[in-house]
């Protein structure tokens, strides 16, 4: 038998109103419809709740206790039905995102707390990748968008172009590359190159800026690179909205190599065809558009304010 989830309702009702007879009335039902279905519960439950010696109808200390489980179980299952009627309303139950680490965070952190403003019940899961990994989780755990650099376009793929990201060849001040003139790419590929590991178990997307060099240190982020550029370890490409205040205070520098030492990349933010977006999905794009538009409007300022621009 299976207990009947109502019947802590009508307890909850008996307990305010003090009688089975106001109960009754209040419930719209017979007082003996009432007395049956506590009576019932009781015995389902092998407890007595109410001690009917007393005037009012009054909890004993069990029904006390199981009022309380029974109060806590009414508002999971409204929680269940206010779940239901929001997801029938078109919001999805997750949200799965995957994101380039070589993207800012910034604009990504704030379209999320705007969306939790919005007081939605789908429920969002972050994951942060490099280069291939990006796509191959995408990929993997049929995620609903990603964030991405570059990526392998295929049929199926719905891409948004993101604002203009660009990164910089960057050593520290006092690395011997800071000092010198009209670098070659000999000259550069005497010294250490950092660079962000493919995170793709495959790496099956080449990293094209790279240098080619024998030396070569694989790091597994951007801070972690950020902190041995600092330390003199070696140089680099950083976004350059990872180290504004570095060039500021002069700490890092740009490497004057004859190839150049800045690019471009146009970021995209991709879902897929397979897998349509719900409402919070549409919701995220329209807000991470929005807010990259804005971060992209804060990076030109710090451009011109570093003389970058």
């Amino acid at each position: 038998m299976r207990i009947d989830v109502d019947a802590f309702h009508v307890i909850q009702v008996l307990v305010e109103e003090g009688s089975f007879a106001k109960a009754s009335e209040r419930l719209h039902k017979a007082q003996s419809a009432v007395s049956y279905q506590v009576k019932k519960l009781e015995q389902h439950l092998g407890v007595t709740l109410f001690n009917r010696d007393k005037y009012r109808a009054e909890l004993t200390p069990e029904g006390h206790v199981i009022l309380a489980e029974g109060q806590r179980l009414l508002q999971h299952l409204a929680n269940i039905e206010h779940l239901a009627t929001r997801f029938s309303d078109g919001w999805e139950p997750k949200l799965q995102l995957v994101i380039d680490g070589a993207l800012p965070m910034e604009p990504i952190m704030s379209a999320l707390k705007r969306m939790a403003e919005h007081n939605i019940p789908t429920k969002i899961q972050l994951n942060m990748e490099f280069l291939g990994g990006v796509q191959h989780r995408f990929e993997r755990d049929g995620a609903d968008l990603m964030l991405v650099k570059d990526y392998n376009a295929g049929p199926n793929y719905h891409p948004k172009s993101l604002p203009t990201i660009t990164s910089l060849l960057v050593a520290s001040a006092f690395h011997p590359l800071a000092s010198m003139q009209g670098v070659s790419l000999s000259e550069l590929q005497q010294h250490v190159e950092l660079t962000i590991e493919d995170s793709s178990p495959h790496r099956n997307l080449r990293d094209e800026m790279q240098f080619g060099g024998d030396k070569v240190f694989y790091l597994s982020g951007f801070m972690m690179k950020k902190n041995a550029l600092l330390n003199g370890l070696g140089f680099g490409w950083m976004p350059d909205f990872l180290i504004t205040e570095e060039l500021q205070s002069g700490e890092l520098t740009q490497v004057d190599f004859v190839g150049g030492n800045r690019f471009s990349f146009t970021p995209k933010l991709v879902s897929t065809l397979e897998r349509p977006l719900g409402r919070a999905g549409q919701l995220f794009t329209d807000l991470i558009l929005d807010e990259f538009t804005q971060f992209e409007g804060q990076t030109i300022k710090s451009r011109n304010i570093t003389g970058l621009g």
